[in-house]
């Protein structure tokens, strides 16, 4: 397969397993993203999806499988991944222009200051911080916070955006300001994203693509679900659309009914691909028949 013709990122047969443990956490886990784009991971706390995003990141080693991204394997940390935890991890004795100038530095380590200081005032004034680009994390809100950890992983270029949940910690209204912001981002640069979120509507407004994990332990990706509602997308408009509910219920059926009896290995390897709201699902081995999803004006 020439490399034009490869996913962008590719992650075959991946698991993990951990000293002591009798099973691994995940297994058999295969999927690939394609370039620019977004696409979320949701599944029970402790089938895996942090270490999966690690083992993405460079951050941590798989104990089976490989991960390629651009046709190179991923063996360890680099500025092509930029990450977001869920904790802002930002220096807390500089200012929000010095803890983005590391970084840019990282990337650009020859670059003059004013060279320096023109990126990391872009990337600010893309999170719309401009105004407290000299304070330092301790004079700004949660919600500022995130969006500098935001900034800083965009002004390193990376070519794809590790987000673990990021905005889990934030109220619900500065949760979809930052929300807005980064569909505008990822809209203008076509960045490739991958996102770990417990939010099925964050992940209905966020995602093209949406990656749906059984409990572990084994645990797999069960199935691959197809964002069927256009972009751009707006938050107060979406549940107008025909297949936002048929989308919704899916999910959260998946969630709450079948996500536990696919622990321990008895999800398929090679998860399925589903379009809620454009045909109906066919019934997975070992399932008994689903009534069909339903379009809801």
């Amino acid at each position: 397969m020439s490399s034009e013709s490869r996913p962008f990122l590719q992650v075959e047969g991946l698991a993990k397993r951990y000293p002591g443990a009798g099973e691994p956490v995940f297994e058999g886990v295969n999927f690939t993203v394609e370039r620019g784009e977004f696409v979320c991971i949701i599944g029970h706390s402790g089938c895996g999806k942090t270490t999966i995003l690690n083992v993405l990141a460079g951050l941590e080693s798989a104990s089976e499988g490989h991960v390629f991204m651009d046709g190179r394997e991923v063996v360890g940390p680099s500025l092509d991944r930029g990450v977001v935890f869920q904790g802002h991890a930002l220096l807390p004795w500089l200012s929000v222009r010095r803890n983005i100038a590391f970084a840019v530095r990282s990337r650009r380590p020859h670059a003059s200051r004013a060279e320096i200081d023109a990126e990391v005032e872009k990337y600010v004034a893309l999170v719309g911080l401009g105004h407290a680009i000299d304070k330092k994390p301790a004079q700004l809100s949660g919600g500022m916070k995130q969006r500098v950890g935001i900034a800083r992983a965009f002004s390193i270029q990376p070519k794809m955006l590790l987000l673990d949940e990021p905005f889990g910690a934030l109220d619900a209204l500065t949760r979809g300001t930052i929300q807005d912001e980064l569909l505008r981002i990822c809209a203008e640069t076509r960045q490739t994203v991958f996102m770990i979120t417990h939010d099925v509507d964050e992940a209905i407004l966020l995602a093209d693509k949406i990656l749906l994990m059984s409990n572990g332990p084994r645990a797999r990706i069960a199935e691959i679900v197809e964002n069927p509602l256009p972009r751009p997308r707006h938050r107060a408009d979406l549940h107008y659309h025909l297949d936002y509910y048929p989308l919704r219920n899916h999910l959260v059926d998946f969630l709450v009914l079948r996500a536990a009896g696919l622990a321990h290995g008895k999800a398929p390897e090679l998860p399925r691909v589903v379009r809620p709201g454009a045909a109906p699902a066919a019934p997975q081995a070992g399932e008994g028949a689903r009534a069909p999803l339903q379009r809801i004006a």
